[in-house]
């Protein structure tokens, strides 16, 4: 009998992060990557992020990848 990989799960645009893990917190303040603010946030490589810019920024991606398509510029 062959073991199946666990399906790994997708993020979709526009989707909430989950950060509810301790690794995304930090007890120093530091500038958020993306507004600048302090946060004590840390995005998957641990830098600084807010949870709220970290999501802005994939959407954004998200539609500029989609857009990117469409005008064939990928592909």
């Amino acid at each position: 009998m062959t073991r199946r990989p666990k399906p790994r799960p997708t993020t979709v645009a526009g989707a909430l992060l989950d950060w509810s893990d301790r690794s995304h917190w930090s007890y120093e303040a530091k500038p958020c990557r993306y507004c600048g603010r302090p946060t004590h946030l840390r995005d998957s490589s641990r830098s600084p992020a807010d949870k709220v810019c970290a999501e802005k920024a994939l959407t954004q991606q998200a539609a500029d990848t989609a857009a990117a398509y469409q005008n064939g510029t990928i592909g």
